[in-house]
């Protein structure tokens, strides 16, 4: 049985002008151009550099280094999405524009807005590439690469330390009046974490209405088999509603079935980088629970980031067009000499920006957002400038 695509692809290539397909056309082998060239410079600058130096200092074999490269290469593919996506807008119309085809089109009654809805349908797609890759892709191949590094220079992870582990568990319970609010039902503290074990653990539980036990252990680990906390060389409070002591259990290995979050705050390496979208606000949870103010804002922005970076794509498409499309004469050189300063301006407002909402001078919203914000505002002015001659 011969399947078909026709009816599926026939309505979408009907949306499509000649002049769509001749535009979207000019879009792709620049594109693809600024996918090779950025991609090569980030992994070279980023990764390849200091791989070198591992292998010819450290030892490091040279499978292993190339296994590394290739897991780190989404990370930088990433990147280049939004970069490619300026150097094909900006060489695209500027071609148009130096040969005269756009005075040719808009001659025939084809406006401004009409030229560039090639570029922004081309740059949703891209968008929505670029998304799944920063979001799902780039963060395992991230992981997946620092594991290999470890295991291959087999650190000591015991050497890693954490103190002042503090998280807090809630519960909803009802009152009197009917309302709903929330109270602390158990709270634990251990002094240090060395990697392995948490070490001076105190629980405080009030799962009932009342506190009920205080627990006191030397050390305790999670049970990753049984899905437990097994507690080491410690005591177990009883108290009584009065709250005195009604008895005290002593034990030398005590497992309780606690949420293993506490864990969790203190992750080596625990890096949004590392965590897709899904893992980050599970993650931010935790932090929330722990109080930890700065590492929530931190993590607040690099979420809101996950999200805007991918539209960077649209705002450099939307950039892109509105210089290319002026009447001038610009060569492939001059061009990529824009990209380059356009980009950089970008990114540097970028990390300034991130830096105020890690702050907490500007909301993680604004910090993540403003970027695309003002390159959304700089196109349509151009644009609209264009349009009005």
């Amino acid at each position: 049985m011969k399947i078909s695509l026709a009816p599926f692809l026939n309505p979408i290539a009907k949306k499509f002008s000649i002049i769509d397909w001749y535009l979207t056309r000019e879009l792709i082998l620049p594109f693809l151009f600024g996918m090779g060239i950025f991609t090569s410079l980030g992994l070279s600058i980023g990764a390849v550099f200091d791989l070198v130096r591992k292998v010819t200092e450290s030892g490091l074999l040279f499978v292993t280094a190339m296994q590394v490269l290739v897991l780190k290469l989404p990370e930088f593919v990433v990147f280049a999405f939004p970069m490619s996506m300026l150097l094909a807008a900006l060489m695209a119309y500027s071609r148009l524009s130096s040969d005269s085809e756009i005075i040719a089109l808009r001659s025939i009654g084809v406006n401004i807005y009409r030229l560039i809805l090639p570029a922004i349908y081309f740059s949703l797609v891209v968008v929505a590439i670029t998304f799944f890759f920063n979001n799902f892709v780039a963060p395992a191949a991230n992981y997946r690469a620092d594991v290999v590094l470890e295991k291959a220079f087999k650190k000591d992870t015991s050497a890693f330390k954490e103190r002042n582990i503090l998280y807090p568990e809630y519960e909803k319970i009802k009152q009197p009046d009917g309302k709903k609010s929330t109270v602390l039902s158990r709270l634990f503290y251990a002094e240090e974490f060395d990697g392995d074990r948490m070490k001076d653990i105190t629980i405080l539980d009030r799962s009932q209405a009342r506190v009920n036990q205080i627990i006191n252990a030397r050390s305790g680990t999670w049970n990753i088999v049984d899905n437990t906390w097994d507690f080491y060389d410690g005591n177990i409070y009883i108290l009584g509603e009065d709250g005195s002591y009604q008895n005290i259990i002593r034990f030398e290995h005590q497992q309780l079935a606690l949420p293993r979050a506490p864990l969790d705050l203190t992750k080596k390496g625990q890096d949004s980088n590392e965590m897709n979208l899904f893992q980050a606000f599970e993650y931010l949870k935790v932090l929330k629970l722990a109080g930890k103010e700065s590492k929530i804002r931190k993590l607040e922005v690099r979420i809101q980031e996950k999200i805007s970076l991918p539209f960077a794509c649209l705002v450099f498409a939307l950039i892109g067009t509105a210089i290319g499309i002026q009447p001038q004469s610009s060569s492939k050189g001059k061009s990529f000499g824009i990209c380059i300063g356009l980009i950089f301006a970008y990114y540097l407002f970028s990390i300034i920006s991130s830096s105020f909402g890690i702050q907490g001078a500007i909301s993680p919203f604004l910090a993540a957002w403003i970027p695309n914000l003002i390159g959304f505002g700089a196109a349509w002015v151009m644009l609209s400038g264009i349009s009005n001659q």
